[in-house]
């Protein structure tokens, strides 16, 4: 055989690449070999979605991966995630419902020019001592007891080497799932199209109304990730370091077909029809296009993840649901770091079964809980009241949960895990049920909901909980600490849950304001479902809710 590695990474995109960055970090010796399909360096016409993170996966990057300077230095920081409703007043911004933080971020996250950030962690993987072939292309993987042996096409000639892991990067390509037959459809049905543009498109210019552009710090609606959505859909503004913007599509077909806006023509046609303000700023620069992308039925499942036969899969090659919170690199950071715990243990000699059997069901678990976050949830986006609701429940969960074991290292800790998900009533098996139940309660509002809202800003940081939450992330803890912390944070969203059952109730079906709700039963389209022993009403909460609802009949 022509090589021996520790680690082949089969594709050199984001997940490959920063997985070789954390590989090298934990195991300075490693011996990896890269083989990525492109031929050259990332174009810096992004060719791919991915642009925007959040706090999970900016953790990720900045605190596991050491890019915290070269991201400040080179990157664009991002105020948030900017939303606009009211599809009444789609030709005018400063009248649409706005959903955003007021003030700087204590919380780092950014928006990501995925050309020049993958060119530079090419760079620095390299530098660590990673080997990268261009232009190779894998055939198959043959799995044998103590070395496993990759075929790849490099120059038109068949190459081979062989390495004690091989990790799947290779995104929609899935060579393992493929070869291995474990694919496994998300019953989530939403397309996509994107494109770059040369220029900036800052929203914060679509008015002149000093009352509201000073409502913001200058500069700051433009540095967030910006959704204008009505039902069905959402159009996405990003702003990149090279001066130019990303726009994107995100649509489920059963209300915008994809052969609407699968063109770059289409496309602009697309948001002519749909939101006017943003074809009257961008209509006449289709010239001005860099590049035009679009994919189809995006979201996808798996049937396996880890193997303790020593081979993974992470990023696209794995398991994907939707770009919407630009939860991409969140999943990527969660994979990579399960991935090289097992290779860590597995390279020191340790036994790696129980872990990669945890792992595998931790993953599996978590992406199936957020499941319910998105399906069918696309015909909410015309409802500005409840998506006002359902953003900010959807960033309790995020924040006080998810991304709190992140960046207290405890995904990777089996006590930690165990005590989450092992049994029946653990708290995260809570949390799955407490989130399916509001979710649900959204789906069931919906045909009520005759709110209709202008003129209002709403910002997530006016929200107590969402405050402590988000300022939790900060904070280290030891495991038992982080446990009680954890389950401080669910009682919070039991609370939270059970108020904003007892709000929609009380104006669909007026029943009383302080009735007992119990959050893991209730169920809208039953009027009488108070339990006698369910939760009363927290008045910390209560405020907290008085602060997203909008309706003029206002109860809360």
């Amino acid at each position: 055989m022509d090589d021996r590695y520790d680690v082949i990474l089969m594709g050199g995109g984001l997940a490959g690449l920063t997985l070789s960055l954390q590989l090298q970090k934990e195991n300075p010796e490693i011996n990896i070999l890269m083989l990525e399909q492109r031929k050259s360096e990332a174009p810096t016409a992004a060719h791919k979605v991915g642009e925007s993170t959040v706090e999970l996966g900016t953790y990720y990057l900045r605190e596991v991966l050491n890019l915290k300077d070269y991201l400040d230095a080179e990157q664009l920081p991002k105020h948030g995630l900017r939303f606009f409703f009211s599809p009444k007043h789609k030709d005018n911004i400063e009248r649409r419902a706005e959903l955003g933080p007021r003030k700087r971020l204590p919380i780092p996250s950014h928006q990501l020019d995925r050309g020049s950030f993958e060119n530079e962690l090419i760079r620095r993987s390299k530098l660590g001592g990673t080997e990268l072939k261009t232009g190779a292309r894998v055939k198959e993987v043959e799995f044998g007891k103590e070395l496993h042996t990759v075929t790849y096409l490099c120059n038109g000639e068949s190459q081979t080497a062989q390495a004690r892991w091989v990790i799947d990067c290779t995104g929609r390509g899935a060579v393992l799932k493929r070869q291995m037959d474990f694919q496994k459809p998300v019953e989530h049905n939403i397309n996509a199209a994107w494109f770059r543009i040369k220029g900036e498109i800052d929203v914060h210019q679509w008015s002149k109304n000093p009352d509201w552009t000073d409502h913001l710090e200058p500069g700051l609606r433009r540095l967030g990730t910006v959704h204008l959505m009505d039902t069905g859909y959402w159009l996405w503004f990003i702003p990149l370091s090279s001066g130019n913007t990303s726009v994107g599509i995100v649509a489920d077909p059963r209300f915008h077909d994809f052969t609407d806006f699968n063109t770059k023509e289409k496309a602009f046609e697309w948001i002519r029809k749909n939101e006017p303000q943003a074809f009257e700023k961008i209509g006449s620069r289709q010239e001005d296009v860099l590049d035009f992308l679009f994919l189809k039925h995006y979201s996808h499942h798996s049937g396996k993840i880890y193997s303790e036969d020593r081979w993974a899969v992470t990023g696209d090659s794995g398991v994907f649901l939707d770009p919407l919170y630009s939860p991409g690199t969140d999943f990527i950071a969660m994979n990579n770091s399960w991935i090289t715990d097992l290779v860590t243990k597995d390279l020191a000699g340790e036994s790696i079964f129980i872990h990669a059997d945890v792992y595998e069901k931790t993953h599996f678990g978590i992406f199936e809980q957020w499941i319910p976050t998105y399906l069918d949830k696309y015909q909410l986006m015309g409802n500005s009241q409840i998506m006002i609701t359902k953003i900010f429940w959807d960033w309790a969960i995020y924040w006080s949960f998810f991304t709190l074991i992140f960046t207290n290292k405890g995904y990777t800790n089996l006590r930690v895990l165990k005590a989450l998900f092992a049994s029946e009533d653990s708290l995260g098996r809570k949390m799955g049920i407490l989130n399916q139940k509001v979710q649900d309660l959204f789906i069931a509002w919906r045909p009520h909901d005759k709110g209709d809202l202008s003129d209002i800003y709403v910002d997530p940081f006016d929200l107590q909980c969402l405050r402590r939450f988000h300022h939790g992330l900060e904070i280290q803890h030891e495991t038992k600490a982080l446990l009680n912390q954890i389950n401080t944070n669910v009682t919070q969203i039991e609370y939270l849950a059970a108020e904003l059952f007892r709000q929609v109730s009380h104006y669909v079906h007026q029943t009383p304001l302080d009735m007992p709700v119990d959050p893991y039963s209730m169920d809208l389209n039953q009027v009488n479902t108070a339990p006698e022993n369910g939760l009363l009403p927290d008045a910390n909460i209560r405020r907290d809710v008085a602060s997203m609802w909008f309706y003029k009949e206002a109860t809360v």
